[in-house]
């Protein structure tokens, strides 16, 4: 495992006692189901998780950009306040 997936790994899992694969937090991060349940691993992701460490996890484990930013747009909006990744639609 890379140290950039172990750290995001590390963020999404210890606060929420939960243990999400890197597989299935990449896929979380591209469904908007995710966002209409308040999956908490996928908006620990979008809150926690510096953005510089985002964007590498994204490459990495091959998740379209895009298809993340609107889920977490879903989340800021869900949230209430802007997080950095959903942000990044209303830029373009």
């Amino acid at each position: 495992m890379s140290q950039v997936i172990s750290q995001v790994l590390t963020t999404v899992n210890a606060p929420y006692s939960v243990k999400v694969s890197a597989h299935d937090l990449a896929a979380k991060l591209q469904d908007p189901a995710s966002a209409s349940s308040f999956d908490v691993s996928a908006f620990a992701f979008f809150s926690e998780v510096s953005p510089k460490l985002q964007s590498e996890f994204l490459t990495e484990m091959g998740v379209s950009r895009a298809d993340a930013a609107a889920v977490a747009a879903l989340f800021s909006k869900a949230a209430g306040y802007k997080l950095p990744l959903g942000a990044q639609l209303h830029r373009r």
